[in-house]
């Protein structure tokens, strides 16, 4: 029993708390207001029988003479039969008028001569409400008036405001709970699709992001932080298969190496000295491969702390135009606020690096480095505004020893466009030579991050 009330009032679902909340709030502030209401009306249909019953006492009074020898004599009037209804005239403790009642109410009515001005009650076996008023001859009392009302009207109207504001409370408080948790659901649907929407894009499409579509502020933040979310598991995701290409190819070569090495020890009989040179270098290809594991699985390990691959592409843009000489040409850079690609920072710069060292190279007096989010995947776009790639350039710009001009008097290799894009293709991006109508533009595409 003890569990299911618990159950009941901490139930498992947010909606089901927040309308429980709802009800539990709207009944303690409706059963405030009901509370609160009875008591008024009911000090104030006392109020009011104590009115009637002060005002009646004073008509009586009124129609009541004193002669000079200290008798009590009546006045009738017109309206003599509504004021001798439940009213009792009093000289001293003899009753000069008195109407026809029960034993009880008599008796009580007589209890109340002589004591002065007083309210008094008669609970059982009728409710009836009794005030006496002194009646005064020359500021002294020579007798009392006595009235009553009977409080079953009064009672039942009293009780007719209480059935009515119980009723009233319960019929709020089921339409709350019906209002309630229809705004609560629809509330919460957005969030409902959102997390199921997630968990979908994590396991099948983990490049998927909510991006900044109009929103509630609320669903924006959730919006940003599951973004966020997804961002760090996608970047682990492409470190995991890093480590797993980088184990791959490094430890490639120490087994082919021990794979040889065995085969020809087992192909024939080798002298004491080959064995020993073959177990040697069966022994170093092993230790080769315990040094690569352990470097990668260590260097894996340091990146658990703090989410792998990711980069502030306008921070990166901002620190390498500051770091650009004065001399040179002007770097203008462009980029949102948010913009982070899903590559490590000291890749993207060894990307941009190169791409760099040729605009301001070829660049007459300016150079522009614009960032955007584009379909999932971030651009910088590099463009200087020299002379251009010649057209008969473009198809091997970026094969290894390329170089646009040998007698420029500059002392590179033409590796830094190959080894941009192949690093750029490691990373799951490209690197492109747009087209322009002046100068030269690269784009360099990396993953979103």
């Amino acid at each position: 029993m003890t569990d299911r009330i618990v159950r009941l009032l901490r139930p498992a679902s947010l909606r089901a708390r927040l309308t429980l909340l709802a009800l539990l709030t709207t009944a303690c502030w409706m059963i405030l207001l009901a509370v609160g209401f009875n008591l008024f009306l009911g000090a104030r249909l006392r109020a009011e029988a104590d009115d009637l019953l002060r005002t009646r006492a004073e008509a009586v009074a009124a129609t009541v003479q004193t002669s000079p020898g200290g008798t009590l004599t009546v006045r009738e009037s017109r309206d003599d039969q509504v004021l001798d209804t439940d009213t009792w005239i009093y000289h001293g403790d003899h009753a000069v008028e008195r109407p026809q009642a029960a034993a009880v109410v008599q008796e009580h009515a007589d209890a109340l001569a002589g004591t002065g001005e007083r309210f008094s009650q008669l609970a059982e076996p009728l409710a009836i409400r009794f005030y006496a008023l002194p009646i005064l001859d020359r500021g002294h009392p020579v007798g009392t008036t006595v009235v009553a009302v009977a409080l079953d009207p009064y009672q039942r109207m009293a009780r007719l405001a209480l059935v009515g504001s119980v009723g009233l409370t319960l019929f709020i408080l089921l339409g709350i709970s019906i209002v309630t948790g229809a705004v609560i659901r629809r509330a919460l649907e957005p969030v409902t699709r959102m997390s199921t929407q997630a968990a979908e894009w994590s396991e099948h499409e983990i490049g998927q992001r909510f991006g900044t579509a109009e929103r509630p502020t609320e669903l924006a933040a959730l919006a940003a932080n599951l973004d966020a979310l997804l961002d760090r598991l996608a970047a682990v995701v492409r470190h995991e298969r890093q480590l797993s290409g980088e184990l791959s190819h490094e430890l490639r070569t120490p087994l082919a190496q021990i794979g040889a090495e065995t085969e020809l020890l087992l192909a024939r009989p080798r002298s004491a000295t080959e064995q020993r040179a073959a177990h040697t270098a069966i022994a170093a290809g092993v230790a080769r491969m315990r040094e690569i594991i352990e470097t990668l699985l260590t260097t894996a390990r340091m990146d658990i702390a703090e989410v792998p691959g990711r980069c502030d592409i306008a921070a990166l843009l901002a620190r390498l135009a500051g770091a650009a000489s004065p001399e040179g040409p002007t770097i203008r850079v462009r980029s949102p606020a948010r913009c982070v690609a899903g590559v490590p920072k000291e890749i993207v710069e060894r990307i941009l690096t190169p791409i760099l060292d040729n605009a301001r190279r070829y660049a007459a007096t300016q150079i522009t480095i614009a960032a955007e989010n584009h379909d999932r995947a971030v651009r910088i776009a590099v463009g200087d505004d020299g002379p251009g790639v010649p057209a008969d350039l473009t198809a091997t710009l970026f094969e290894p020893g390329r170089r646009g001009d040998p007698h420029d008097g500059h002392d590179g290799a033409g590796l830094g466009l190959a080894l941009a894009r192949r690093l750029a293709h490691a990373a799951g991006g490209d690197v492109v030579l747009a087209e322009t109508t002046a100068g030269a533009t690269f784009e360099v595409l990396l993953p979103y991050g």
